[in-house]
């Protein structure tokens, strides 16, 4: 990408300090990396999502550039975070996009935060815990900081020279080890909303449709014409990973045909 459309900069939110990246023009996206690493995560698809609309990419609290602070991580405060940095852009909405634990803070957000989001687009995360397959939830109860220690001989290491690696693991599993069901609140969703999952993703692919079938679809068929079609989708996709699927072809095209489309 042209490095003349990228602007980055931190917001002062909450009490910490947020890294940000904004790239393209158009309508806003705002994007949200997975959980320990931070935007060049995102780096094969924001070129691809930024060619007509404008991306910000945002660090969550203790992770990447963004400040780490003694509170401990929350989805809750995450989102309020967000929302923070698009007040402080001058941004009242946006369609908003997260994967993995960026995925979980995607769904407070528009929890907490109905009138700023516009589109919605879940990528591999659940709204209960328990959608997790059993090693995974077994990896969450045993994630601390010794798993820092190996992040340091990483590449990621060269991008965040200065990131507490230790801290953000600790703090990451005991987020991961809270229980939570949100399905009261994302059935009240007003925002209309892609669900994207792995065939081979580490939540169970039962939940993919339980999910799908909270938000209103899979009750009936669409007719000849499409017309009983729901507002919201469901995308599955093939030969992709938990861990692959952020940096799919596949998943640009499927999101980017979802802004694409007129609101129903």
């Amino acid at each position: 990408m042209d490095q003349q459309q990228t602007n980055t900069g931190y917001a002062e939110v909450n009490g910490v300090k947020l890294y940000y990246e904004v790239h393209g023009h158009g309508e806003p996206l705002v994007l949200l990396h997975g959980g320990v690493v931070g935007i060049p995560m995102l780096a094969s698809i924001l070129p691809e999502l930024a060619r007509d609309r404008q991306v910000i990419a945002v660090e969550l609290r203790g992770h990447g550039r963004s400040a780490e602070i003694e509170a401990e991580f929350s989805f809750e405060a995450m989102a309020d975070d967000v929302a923070g940095v698009m007040e402080h852009l001058g941004i009242k909405s946006a369609d908003a996009m997260g994967y993995s634990l960026g995925g979980n803070v995607v769904q407070q957000f528009v929890m907490r935060h109905p009138e700023k989001v516009r589109k919605l687009i879940i990528v591999s995360a659940a709204y209960k815990r328990s959608a997790w397959y059993p090693e995974i939830l077994d990896a969450f109860e045993h994630m601390g900081p010794e798993a820092g220690e190996m992040m340091k001989q990483s590449p990621l290491a060269q991008f965040f020279p200065n990131l507490d690696w230790n801290v953000l693991f600790d703090k990451t599993g005991r987020l991961l080890r809270q229980d939570f069901d949100w399905s009261s609140g994302m059935a009240e969703v007003k925002s209309t909303t892609l669900l994207i999952f792995a065939d081979a993703d580490s939540i169970k692919t039962s939940h993919a449709a339980e999910y799908y079938e909270l938000l209103g679809g899979g009750q009936r068929d669409a007719g000849l014409d499409g017309s009983l079609r729901p507002k919201n989708r469901l995308a599955i996709l093939p030969g992709q990973t938990h861990y692959d699927i952020i940096g799919s072809p596949t998943l640009v095209r499927v999101v980017t045909d979802f802004l694409d489309a007129p609101d129903e």
